[in-house]
């Protein structure tokens, strides 16, 4: 289905921020959804009658589903009208949050949330192309900064917000709320985002042919086993700050991560330009030594908090940087490229929640830590080695 292209002139210093702003609500919704089970994991354990390990695997099969579907999804869509994908990615989310809420099942809960994890495939594929497509080639990294806000958004606020709720309420009010705030977003974007057109004709992207290209190896190695790594400590939070005696002050630990996440996108969205390469760098840097602080201090609730708020200034900006970086990598396979990182990444969460359940189970919330600091050691050595090409010590403009 044909769509037409809208061009938007915009002023060197000014972006279109209601359109912006709409994808930044877009990515809020998606990386809540995401994320929520873990600020409520033991009401939500208790209704569902399993474990806490096994509800963690809420989150496992959201980024099953998103894995398993963004490529063959984004390839059988390239026709379509970015706005249309993005509104039934939307609609996508209210169906499956509501199924959650009213689900005491576990089966139909975790088909309610691989119904997610595809929404969300269909949303991540297009939401960095829509961005850098709203904006001159010169403020791409600035209109992506916006638009990825929503990510730190979503845990500085919404996490704590949506586990002080479930503490509060019911564990399951979180996603009748996100059911809610996805119809809402459904009518900002119909009402003020610009179309974009698919690709002519459809057509494949070549997504296999992206990792002959310099370059794009080492960024999605990189994303693998960052977003392993990050993934283990968030989902299991929860029971690791119920160790440390903290676990009644869970919305405020996750309300220090967040917000120290929202400065690390800032400071992301200021430097990324000419400090791609040392921003990698310092975040891992951070995460690595949070998971130090709280390998040692596991019993300490004071290193807890400043512990997180390492965690989330190093954390906050890494969904920009990586898919930049995949992005100025891939060039002329760019498309190609973030499919393929959107995939990785949520695999990349699947087997985070996989992990740290076995971790968790088998050796201890204590352990967690020193599994999250073993991951960050090669994405240290990787990033640092691949100073050519995937992430140069001189950023090539677009």
């Amino acid at each position: 289905m044909a769509t037409t292209q809208l061009t938007t002139t915009v002023s060197p210093k000014a972006l279109p921020l209601p359109a912006l702003l709409a994808l930044a609500t877009a990515v809020f919704v998606t990386a809540l959804t995401e994320t929520l089970p873990a600020g409520v994991l033991p009401g939500m354990s208790d209704a569902l009658g399993v474990g806490e390990s096994a509800t963690g695997q809420a989150v496992t099969v959201y980024a099953i589903g998103t894995a398993a579907t963004a490529i063959p999804l984004t390839a059988a869509t390239a026709g379509w009208g970015r706005k249309r994908l993005l509104l039934t990615a939307m609609a996508g989310f209210a169906l499956a949050n509501t199924v959650t809420a009213a689900s005491t099942s576990y089966p139909l809960t975790l088909a309610a949330r691989f119904l997610a994890g595809v929404a969300a495939g269909l949303a991540w594929a297009l939401l960095a192309g829509y961005a850098r497509g709203l904006v001159p080639v010169d403020q791409q990294g600035r209109a992506m900064a916006v638009a990825m806000a929503g990510v730190p958004v979503a845990l500085s606020l919404g996490v704590p917000i949506g586990t002080f709720l479930g503490q509060v309420l019911a564990w399951w009010v979180p996603f009748l709320a996100m059911t809610a705030l996805a119809l809402g977003v459904i009518g900002w974007i119909a009402a003020l985002l610009p179309e974009q057109s698919g690709r002519p004709g459809g057509g494949r992207a070549p997504v296999r042919s992206a990792l002959g290209v310099p370059g794009v190896v080492p960024v999605l190695a990189v994303t693998v086993l960052f977003v392993l790594a990050h993934t283990i400590l968030f989902t299991y939070v929860t029971p690791f700050l119920d160790r440390a005696g903290l676990g009644e002050s869970a919305d405020s630990v996750l309300l220090v991560f967040g917000l120290a996440s929202l400065a690390g996108v800032w400071l992301v969205g200021a430097h990324i330009h000419r400090r791609l390469r040392q921003l990698t760098i310092g975040g891992a840097l951070l995460v690595a030594v949070t998971a130090t602080l709280l390998g040692l201090g596991s019993h300490s609730a004071p290193l807890v908090y400043p512990a997180a708020l390492l965690w989330g200034l190093g954390w906050g900006g890494v969904p920009t940087l990586l898919q930049t970086a995949a992005g100025d990598a891939g060039g002329e396979r760019a498309d190609a490229a973030q499919a393929m990182l959107v995939t990785l990444w949520n695999a990349a969460m699947a087997g985070g929640g996989l992990v740290g359940g076995l971790v968790l189970g088998r050796l201890g919330s204590g352990a967690l830590p020193w599994t999250v600091l073993a991951l960050l050691l090669p994405v240290l050595a990787l990033t640092f080695a691949a100073r050519r090409h995937g992430f140069p010590a001189v950023r090539r403009q677009p």
